[in-house]
């Protein structure tokens, strides 16, 4: 069972034990001595309304709004005096219950009034910082060789673009350099010669395009001198002096640290707040109290069916190298709509588990729970998207006491309207037929006016058979029924007329 329900359920058995029963009890009697079927009893003149304009009491309710009733007047355990509820304190408004001043400044009532604002409703994402893959390189060899001197000796050395990194011997290089210079002397010695001297520059051309396509100059020897591609941090290296290589080994790899990603993982029941361009805000455990401003980069086209998540890409500058990749962030987008919609205070709502409400202070120190429908949520502030006008004040501390007296009172006004007397009706006619297994009776009767009924003849529910004991087909009646619900009438009393005069049979329904 929720709080509000709960406590609303000892409100309300409190108040049965405490004054129900001598709330309903004086409304009953006050029914019976009305039908004048017996004696007033000796307590309805208290329920029964005063005379001089007086105000009928219902019942006493604790001074300080806990759960305790009492139908005559006493004090608490501080002595303060029990407050009277009154039968006029009832107001119009369904559910609506009526607070003195000198009670809403004890309670501490405080108010707020709906508005209309946008609400910045982040969504909230997990993530980790990576390097910007666009931003990292390898250094890999396109031919065979050995390192025959490093430069750069260790992982996280800084390099500056165009530094050395390691000297290498090739002989693949060498006779590619050999090749090239044979070409090169043929094709000046066959100046005499045109067809050798053409096929000795188709090779000196395809030596030079080969040394090319090997990443080196068109001169190139035996030994090279690889540099860096680009300014960066060494994040791998598998370079070791004097070792062996083969053409396309990755040697070293380089990435540019000073912009970096965030890739952060998106439930998908936020993906449609979520768009590139959109402002975000990362922090990370390694720097509490510090923000870094961000905005969503790319938006994946892929979703993880088993995280029910979609990757999202955020860009940081990172010009003093402080985002390490790895690291832990999270990540606050502001998703807030351009348009205002209505708000309360979130303090404002009462949320039981079946219901949501607001309480209404209305005019004259009444106060009315009303059902609303919620939206988002923005820390201090609820969207209200049915139920509420903007100007209008809702309760935002003491509501959830004030709707537990509101619930208390519907409580008892339908015990009331439980109570009040059944409708009922007289009527003189004939007895036509009883029929035992129903339990209904035909009657011809005259015209009702209460009723709008012509005269004409129908079954009615029967209280008791001891009703039509005695009684024979056609036989002239006065009767009395109850009307108990839409097309339920029950007769609880027949006495016979003239000829067929029978002891008066009347069955009371308690």
């Amino acid at each position: 069972m929720s709080k509000g329900l709960g406590f609303a359920v000892v409100v309300l058995f409190a108040a049965l034990a405490a004054g129900g029963g001598y709330w309903v009890g004086s409304r009953a009697g006050a029914t019976a001595g009305s039908h004048g079927d017996a004696a007033t009893p000796r307590g309805d003149a208290q329920a029964a309304a005063p005379a001089g304009g007086e105000r009928m009491i219902l019942y006493y309710r604790n001074p300080m709004g806990l759960p305790d009733t009492s139908p005559v007047p006493k004090k608490d355990s501080m002595g303060m005096d029990y407050i009277p509820v009154y039968a006029d304190d009832q107001p119009d408004d369904a559910g609506a219950v009526r607070v003195s001043p000198a009670r809403v400044q004890t309670l501490g009532v405080r108010t707020a009034v709906v508005e209309s604002r946008t609400l910045a409703v982040p969504v909230r994402a997990s993530g980790r910082v990576e390097i910007d893959e666009r931003a990292q390189v390898v250094v890999a060899p396109r031919f065979d060789g050995w390192i025959e001197r490093l430069h750069v000796r260790a992982v996280g050395d800084v390099v500056r673009k165009g530094q050395p990194l390691f000297s290498t011997y090739s002989p693949e290089l060498q006779s590619a350099g050999e090749e090239l210079r044979i070409a090169e002397r043929l094709q000046r010695d066959s100046s005499a010669d045109p067809v050798a001297g053409e096929a000795a520059a188709r090779l000196a051309d395809a030596t030079r395009a080969r040394l090319r396509n090997l990443q080196v100059g068109g001169q190139a020897g035996p030994r090279q001198t690889l540099h860096a591609p680009v300014a960066g941090i060494v994040l791998d290296k598998a370079a070791i002096e004097g070792a062996r290589f083969a053409a396309g080994e990755a040697l070293f790899r380089i990435a540019d640290l000073s912009r970096v990603w965030v890739i952060a993982e998106v439930y998908e029941r936020d993906l449609a707040q979520v768009r590139p361009g959109q402002h975000a805000r990362v922090t990370l455990d390694a720097f509490p109290g510090r923000t870094f401003e961000a905005r969503v980069d790319y938006l994946y086209p892929t979703l993880n069916a088993a995280t029910r998540s979609t990757p999202l890409r955020l860009e940081l500058d990172n010009p003093d190298g402080v985002l390490r990749p790895g690291m832990f962030a999270r990540v606050e987008l502001e998703t807030g709509g351009a348009a205002p919609t209505l708000v309360v205070p979130a303090s404002a709502v009462i949320d039981d588990g079946d219901r949501q409400v607001v309480l209404m202070a209305l005019d004259e120190g009444r106060f009315q729970p009303r059902p609303v429908r919620l939206g988002a949520r923005d820390g201090d502030f609820v969207e209200v998207r049915e139920g509420v006008q903007a100007g209008e004040r809702v309760v935002v501390s003491a509501n959830f006491l004030i709707d537990s007296e509101s619930q208390l009172r519907a409580a008892l006004s339908n015990m009331a309207e439980a109570a009040a007397p059944l409708p009922i009706h007289e009527a003189e006619g004939r007895f036509e037929a009883f029929d035992a297994e129903l339990g209904s009776v035909t009657l011809t009767h005259g015209e009702i006016p209460a009723l709008k009924w012509p005269e004409m003849t129908m079954d009615f529910g029967l209280a008791s058979p001891d009703l039509v004991r005695g009684l024979a087909p056609g036989a002239p009646i006065r009767f009395r029924f109850e009307e108990r619900g839409p097309g339920d009438y029950v007769v609880t009393r027949i006495e016979g007329l003239g000829d067929a005069a029978t002891p008066t049979a009347e069955h009371r329904h308690d």
